[in-house]
């Protein structure tokens, strides 16, 4: 069986949306420019749809309608910053969803009403800039938040905005009723996670939107378009790791394997623990028939990180394949134990239990699977299981 390759998304819960990757600070703060030779673009096509940056915090009309129809028109004694915060949370008013398939743009994002916590917070701060509000962007260490799509493997951090004061004084008709900033967020944090927020520079946003963009691109199958997001990203903010892993992935997958390598050491002599990086260029040193150094890396990894991500997940999945369900269910609830909120592991204790004849226990993670489901397709998906579940048990002849 072919490894999973690791890669990382910029984000996010997200929603946002990246593939066998550590999340954390070390994925910020490069010291060294870019390596001379980085960029192949003789190997890639240009892109079918360029990605315009100037589009991701843009306005359209519909946007501009919403703010002086809902908000800009309230009564002058209303914290228009408090109406703008209502309005993201409560559902009779823009009812937005956590949605993780693609990262959006701001308008994307309000046409949709939809998102990932990296769209959702990009949306959050061009509607507060056209109310003239300071944001400021942050990451929050939430620990290790997988996911995965066919082979590759997707870590996500998370990125949250806070409103700050007005920028203009109160002689604008506008009356504050508090001074202290508000964080938006659209999954609970904990207050420990919130008090180590990291703050964000807008041109890593930037190259975090770009990042996920690529990463979805690859997951797709468009490596020409994955090619130059990642580009745009490392462009966007050369100190932003995670892009360099992000070409080295997409490198891989082209068969550039010299080039993958030259980006993935770049990222890992910025960050040598970084058992993504790590990962990543050991399967590409294998690729390339360099075993020897491939499995100094993989020693290295064993020593960081014994248990890698998904390794009782896959044990559990060849359980489940020879039938010994019984094995296959205390796998999937090893693996659970580390990411308790991934809605696929729910699905697959659920198949497990159903074999066992626990259909109460099936029934329960499927319940599970639907709550923690990160796009409106999974959520149906497992809602329609949980269905038949529900119907074989009462007609179980």
């Amino acid at each position: 069986m072919k490894p999973s390759t690791p890669l990382r998304l910029g984000l996010f819960a997200s929603l946002l949306l990246t593939c066998s990757l550590l999340s954390g600070c070390a994925s910020l703060g490069a010291t060294r420019p870019p390596p001379p030779g980085l960029f192949q673009d003789q190997a890639f096509h240009q892109p079918d749809k360029p990605i315009n940056t100037a589009n991701i915090f843009a306005l359209d009309d519909a946007m501009r309608r919403y703010l002086h129809d809902e908000i800009d028109s309230a009564k002058k004694t209303t914290d228009k910053r408090q109406a703008l915060f209502n309005a993201l949370y409560r559902r009779d008013q823009l009812k937005l969803e956590y949605d993780s398939v693609i990262t959006r743009t701001a308008a994307e994002t309000f046409a949709a009403r939809s998102g990932n916590c990296l769209s959702l917070a990009i949306m959050t701060a061009a509607l507060a800039r056209e109310l003239n509000f300071a944001v400021q962007f942050q990451q929050i260490d939430v620990g290790e938040v997988w996911s995965r799509s066919g082979n590759l493997y997707f870590s996500s951090n998370h990125v949250n905005l806070v409103l700050d004061r007005k920028r203009i004084d109160a002689s604008n008709g506008y009356t504050l009723q508090s001074n202290q900033p508000l964080v938006v967020d659209f999954i609970p944090i904990p207050d420990t996670a919130r008090s180590r927020a990291l703050p964000l520079a807008e041109r890593t946003v930037v190259a975090m939107y770009l990042n996920n963009r690529a990463a979805e691109l690859l997951s797709a199958g468009h490596l020409d378009d994955a090619y130059w997001a990642a580009r745009q990203a490392i462009a966007a903010a050369p100190d932003f790791l995670n892009a360099y892993n992000t070409l080295g992935v997409i490198y891989q997958h082209h068969g550039d394997l010299a080039a993958a390598e030259l980006a993935l050491r770049h990222a890992l002599g910025e960050a040598p623990d970084n058992t993504i990086y790590l990962s990543n260029l050991a399967q590409t040193l294998e690729n390339a028939h360099r075993p020897q150094e491939a499995a100094l890396l993989r020693a290295r990894l064993r020593l960081l990180e014994p248990y890698p991500p998904f390794y009782f997940y896959n044990q559990g999945q060849e359980a489940l394949a020879r039938g010994d369900y019984s094995r296959a269910r205390t796998l999937f609830q090893r693996e659970l134990d580390r990411v308790p909120d991934y809605h696929e592991l729910h699905y697959l204790l659920a198949v497990a239990s159903y074999q066992l004849h626990d259909v109460r226990a099936a029934e329960r993670h499927l319940q599970a699977a639907i709550d923690n489901s990160t796009s409106r397709d999974t959520h149906d998906l497992y809602a329609a299981k949980r269905s038949r579940l529900r119907a074989a048990a009462a007609n179980p002849n």
